[in-house]
């Protein structure tokens, strides 16, 4: 039940849904131009800057930032009208005109002070016009004519009211109410018609037509001067008009007319009285009250506005078709067929006549997200959330339940399948006797088929998140024999699609084509061109099925390839349209031809929009240099941080804080100018692309600087760059007058300290030759110490070689005597006659009881050890020689055995010899003999 009421509200209130198209619009509040609502009157300068008459003063609009400048005594500003380089407004009891200074900003020099006649009271001047060497001022009683030649001044007075001034083919028009039109003819009002019309109702406008004028009036629409009598001329917009009143209108350059309402916005009509667009707060306009219109160089039609102000590109290529009731949603996807233009949108299907003027109308049944929209064959399929559709007029027919159906394809060489892509694989439509119906499933692949493409007996799918799939497929499709995965390529927002026969895989790194003798993606560097990898957002592509166009989108544009023509080299284009300006549905976009005129729809996340891709053109433009400022915790916004940017900058080192702002004058809602400079002298390289208009150096080191900035409108780069040169002086201490200081006080310094490094250095030199003195000296000393070590070394080693002679002797003896003895012992052991060996026997007794060995030792001794038998005999002088001789050889440590053959007698006898010796020394029982022999 819920459904059907829903259907019935849809289709009772989808009544302005997309139904016409619109011009791209701007608006800008009070709150962005910083004032208050209402805006009298719009012109512009020869150099595209917008000035406007607001009820707080004068705005100046650059195409970046609004200036407000207060009129001289604080009251609304009624008229404004460039002409040259002088800005003329009137207000309240004012005239005038302002002039750029220096700096860029507007000084006011009064006329009407200079007048020789008084202003009425509460005069204001709502009308401003040139006529040759005339500007003409008109406030609601009187007419100003201001002399550029000699600056005088004349008055045409009124004793009617005067509404507005006209100029048509160099003549100046007004109206005096209940009247008639008049015209200034040598300074006078001439009454020129009188018709009871122009009498009664006020003229919004008088427009040159051939042959005669045009009347436009506030209540009663055209009249046309015909045989010198007003004829009504019948228009499209008289029907509106008897119901509402205008406020104001223009005639455009191409012939047609702008007209603003009270109440009922902007209209625009042809030359022939059509209308061609009805612009209100529904179709964008902020405000539906026109207080007045003027039409900029570009044909770009200005509005102010009750509240606010408006622009509307009415030359734009671009045209809006916005959902502003919120009925038909987020366009997915887009097709034509039978004369029948459809949206598939996340709230259902909608259709209308191609060419109609009427209302899209929701298909029934269609509830909910529509996926895709494909024309195989003649057949609309449309994929949706439920399953698969055919549509046939304003008919729905269900083909398939399967749930989430992304697309639908075919087979080549099989008319009679289609395979189709839902949230769980793969499924094959089969056409049975002239009706589609779902036959099966592909077995053996269960992922989401988004994006796929058939070719032959293999099915590509890609899943952005793990690959691309290469299925090979039974001959009937029935299920999958092979899978292979590339996981190489794989991204956010991929997608797969079949360009004249080619595979195309598009992901950030760009696009690749797939080769077979390769059996993966190779990447294609011509297409690749379509984006950059920094302007990468979605690897959606469409081919267009009338054209074979492939479009790309981009972060920054939308890009499309078409044939090259003479080349065989595909030729790419931009169309420089940011992907914030779109507002499309990133990875679901679609474009569709609309005819063989170059229109596209693409669709977007409110309705959608179109493309003339035929009428855009990349125009010529400069950048301007908008404002130099100290810039700096200390400087303000004011008017005395404002340099002159003109003219060389020389700063102090403590100005080195600067902004730059600079502007294109460029009315293109959709064609934002983006900006890249540099600061020669510190900064060579070109910045990034930015939409922003200004850029702050803080801190600048001293030196010469050349800040230069340059822009871009899509992909055309401006005719010039602007350029501010300057100079950041050294501080005060690297001036050159204390630069030279620093070089006297240098050379100053150096002699003094020459001089002290002279006296440091004798100093030193003294210190070093008595330093070197002592060093000799201790070198001596120490040359001394070691001649008396290598002596003692020398010594050392000479008694030790006298002792080891010592040692020698005193063994051999000891062997001698211990041999003697055993000969001795062997012949009286062996001989019975004694007498026989007794001579040697006592030659053998001789040689034992000599002295010749003691002396030998003594004397070895002496060489050894000599300070020893001093010290022994200054000790204990009662010592008789073979006392000293046995302190001699306990000295050497030997044994009691070992030196009784030197005394030829027994080891007990030496041992008795040894304790007589210590009675003799007077030594106590604890104290060991050799001991005390040994520390002597």
């Amino acid at each position: 039940m819920r459904f059907f009421l829903f259907l019935l509200l849809s289709i009772f209130l989808i009544d302005s849904v997309c139904s016409q198209a619109s011009h791209p619009i701007q608006n800008f509040s009070p709150t962005d131009y910083v004032s208050e609502s209402q805006n009298w009157a719009i012109s512009q300068a020869s150099n595209k800057i917008v000035y406007v008459a607001n009820n707080g003063g004068l705005l100046e609009f650059n195409g970046e930032r609004w200036r407000l400048y207060s009129s001289p005594n604080e009251s609304i500003i009624r008229s404004v009208k460039v002409v040259d380089d002088r800005i003329y407004t009137g207000c309240y009891m004012e005239f005038g005109y302002w002039e750029k200074d220096d700096l860029g900003m507007l000084k006011y020099t009064s006329l009407s002070h200079s007048l020789k006649k008084d202003l009425l009271k509460d005069e204001e001047f709502w009308g401003i016009l040139k006529l040759e060497k005339w500007i003409v001022f008109q406030s609601h009683s009187r007419i100003y004519i201001y002399d550029l030649e000699d600056d005088s001044v004349n008055v045409i007075d009124s004793n009617t009211f005067l509404p507005k001034i006209f100029k048509v083919d160099h003549t100046i028009y007004f109206q005096k109410i209940g009247q008639g039109i008049f015209r200034i003819e040598n300074g006078k009002a001439v009454l020129v018609y009188n018709s009871d019309f122009l009498k009664h109702d006020e003229i919004i406008n008088i427009f040159q037509k051939e042959g005669g004028v045009l009347v436009l009036t506030k209540y009663n629409g055209f009249y046309e001067l015909k045989d010198d009598s007003f004829e009504k001329w019948e228009t499209g917009v008289d029907q509106l008009l008897s119901e509402r009143s205008l406020y104001s209108g223009i005639q455009l350059k191409n012939g047609g007319f702008a007209l603003g309402t009270i109440s009922h916005g902007l209209i625009l009509m042809g030359r022939d009285g059509t209308v061609q667009d009805h612009i209100d707060q529904v179709k964008g306009l902020q405000n539906n009250t026109v207080l007045s219109l003027y039409e900029d160089v570009d044909q770009n039609i200005w509005s102010g506005l009750d509240v606010g102000i408006s622009y509307v590109n009415s030359n734009s290529p671009f045209r809006i078709y916005p959902d502003s009731k919120g009925l038909v949603g987020s366009v997915y996807a887009s097709a034509i067929e039978d004369g029948n233009l459809y949206l598939g949108t996340n709230q259902g299907l909608f259709y209308k006549e191609i060419d109609s003027q009427s209302d899209f109308e929701f298909i029934e049944n269609t509830h909910g997200q529509v996926w895709s929209l494909d024309v195989i064959d003649g057949k609309l399929f449309c994929g949706h959330h439920t399953g698969t559709y055919i549509i046939e007029g304003d008919t729905a027919k269900k083909i398939s339940d399967v749930q989430g159906t992304w697309k639908t394809g075919s087979i080549e060489n099989r008319a009679d399948l289609l395979i189709q892509g839902n949230y769980d694989g793969l499924h094959v439509l089969e056409n049975l006797n002239g009706t589609w119906r779902l036959r099966n499933k592909i077995e053996g692949f269960d992922h989401s088929a988004r994006y796929f493409e058939v070719f032959d007996d293999n099915i590509f799918v890609n899943h952005e998140y793990k690959g691309v799939f290469k299925l090979e497929v039974t001959k009937d499709f029935s299920k999958v024999n092979k899978t292979e995965i590339d996981t190489l390529i794989k991204g956010s927002n991929s997608g797969i699609v079949k360009y004249k026969g080619d595979l195309l895989y598009a992901y950030k790194k760009g696009v690749f084509k797939y080769d077979w003798s390769k059996n993966g993606f190779v990447k294609d560097t011509v297409l690749s061109k379509l984006y950059t990898q920094n302007e990468y957002v979605s690897g959606k592509m469409v081919v267009d099925r009338n054209d074979g166009y492939l479009w790309a989108f981009s972060n920054s544009s939308i890009g499309f390839v078409s044939e090259g023509g003479l080349a065989s080299t595909p030729s790419i284009k931009q169309v420089p349209l940011t992907e914030n300006m779109r507002n499309g549905i990133i990875g679901y976009e679609s474009a569709t031809a609309l005819d063989e005129d170059g229109r596209y729809l693409f669709g977007a996340r409110s309705g959608y929009f179109t493309i003339a891709i035929n009428d855009f053109e990349e125009r010529e433009f400069w950048v301007n240099m908008g404002a130099v400022r100290k810039a700096g915790k200390n400087k303000s916004s004011t008017q005395k941080s404002l340099l002159n940017p003109n003219i060389d900058g020389s700063f102090r080192n403590k100005e080195n804080s600067l902004k730059f702002s600079y502007y294109v004058p460029n009315y293109n809602k959709y064609l934002k100018p983006q900006y890249q400079y540099r600061l020669e002298g510190i900064y060579p390289n070109w910045s990034d692309w930015t939409g922003e208009s200004s850029v702050s150096f803080e801190n600048l080191p001293a030196g010469k600087y050349s800040f230069n900035v340059r822009a871009r409108i899509g992909s055309k780069i401006s005719n010039n760059f602007a350029t501010y040169s300057f100079v950041i002086a050294r501080p005060w201490y690297l001036t050159n007058l204390m630069l030279v200081l620093y070089i006297l006080t240098a050379i100053l310094g150096s002699f003094i300290i020459h001089i002290a490094y002279r006296r440091h250095y004798h100093k030193r030199q003294q210190k070093l030759i008595e330093r070197n003195k002592r060093e000799m000296e201790l070198a001596k000393a120490q040359n001394e110490k070691e001649i008396i070590k290598i002596k003692n070394d020398q010594l050392k080693e000479d008694f030790r070689s006298k002792s080891n002679e010592l040692a020698a002797s005193t063994m051999s003896i000891i062997k001698k005597n211990e041999l003697l003895s055993k000969v001795k012992e062997q012949l009286m052991a062996s001989v019975e006659d004694r007498d026989v060996v007794k001579p040697i026997i006592n030659v053998i007794d001789k040689s034992l009881k000599q002295n010749d060995d003691w002396e030998l030792f003594k004397e070895a001794f002496d060489n050894a050890d000599r300070k020893f038998l001093k010290k022994l005999k200054k000790s204990h002088p009662n010592l008789s020689p073979n006392d000293i001789r046995l302190c001699a050889y306990l000295r050497l440590n030997l044994s009691s055995k070992e030196i009784a053959p030197m005394f030829n007698i027994s080891p007990r006898s030496v041992e008795i010899k040894r304790y007589r010796l210590r009675k003799k020394m007077n030594l106590s029982h604890d104290d060991n003999l050799v001991d005390y022999i040994l520390k002597l």
